[in-house]
């Protein structure tokens, strides 16, 4: 402490001759003089306050500029977005969706409950996904087998009947004026015109032009799965069709007594087979004009 105030004394010239011997004999002094011999070059200005307060004064004061969320590009393109997604959404949702099997084709997806549909060839089905739990409802086209999740309601309307069940595996089919029905397992409500017809594991029925055939089967799941084509009292025009279906080709029917029905199985990944079985069950001829074009007639 004593040493600090001997150097402000010091400093400010204050220093008796006694205090100044004996400050200047210290081990420090040399240090301070040179500190001492720089500052005094030092010089500040003197500080206008008042100017500076002016000069403060005089500058414009700018308002912060806001730009609205809303008007940036990126904001648009954020709320265009979103809201495509939600029309897509909506879309896709209520629209109903639609699942095809073209002609030498199967088709095999499944509905929002995980039931699992197989579409034979040349058949459709439109279904739409909302409100799914509560309204298990959809629309065939030709041929389809389902395996039916375990829960509600599930209906298959098609123009010619509908069939509803509660969790089973069956099979539906319609083609031109025929309506088919088997099932596999569980139970299946057939309503056809003012008919209505309870089928159970293994039993089927088919309504054509207002007659109904009852039928059995031991299979766990229809012929066309396995690549075979199953008929059941059909006439020769009705065969011919499938074949067509199944091996998307086109056959020329030329003969006059087409009443004669078959019942039997075709295969439907060997064409020539198929063809010798229709020949030699008929009695006619065929002859192969093209890849995709076949005429079959009388011999």
């Amino acid at each position: 402490m004593k040493k600090n105030h001997l150097l402000a004394k010091w400093l400010n010239d204050d220093l008796s001759e006694e205090e100044l011997a004996a400050f200047q004999a210290s081990p420090d002094f040399e240090k301070y003089q040179k500190i001492k011999n720089y500052t005094e070059h030092l010089t500040v200005d003197d500080l206008d306050e008042n100017a500076m307060l002016a000069d403060i004064l005089k500058q414009k004061k700018e308002t912060p500029k806001v730009i609205p969320l809303y008007k940036t590009w990126f904001f648009r393109a954020a709320a265009i977005f979103v809201l495509a997604l939600g029309v897509m959404f909506v879309f896709k949702m209520l629209v109903p969706q639609t699942e095809t099997a073209d002609f030498g084709e199967k088709t095999t997806f499944a509905l929002p409950d995980n039931s699992e549909v197989v579409l034979n060839s040349g058949s459709e089905i439109h279904y739409k996904k909302w409100n799914w739990d509560h309204n298990r409802h959809l629309e065939l086209k030709g041929e389809a087998y389902f395996k039916v999740a375990k829960g509600k309601r599930f209906e298959v309307e098609t123009r010619l009947g509908k069939v509803t069940v509660l969790g089973t595996q069956f099979n539906v089919k319609t083609r031109k004026n025929r309506f088919d029905i088997v099932c596999y397992e569980g139970r299946v409500k057939v309503n056809y015109q003012d008919k209505e017809i309870l089928l159970t594991h293994g039993q089927g029925v088919s309504f054509e032009n207002g007659n109904q055939i009852e039928m059995n089967t031991n299979s766990s799941k229809p012929e066309w799965i396995n690549s075979q084509i199953s008929f059941c009292k059909e006439n020769i025009r009705t065969i011919l069709d499938e074949v067509e279906r199944q091996y998307n080709i086109s056959i020329e029917l030329n003969l006059k007594d087409t009443t004669a029905l078959f019942t039997g199985k075709l295969p439907a990944e060997n064409l020539d087979t198929a063809l010798q079985i229709i020949s030699t069950t008929y009695h006619l001829e065929v002859q192969k004009v093209s890849k995709n074009k076949i005429i079959i007639g009388e011999k």
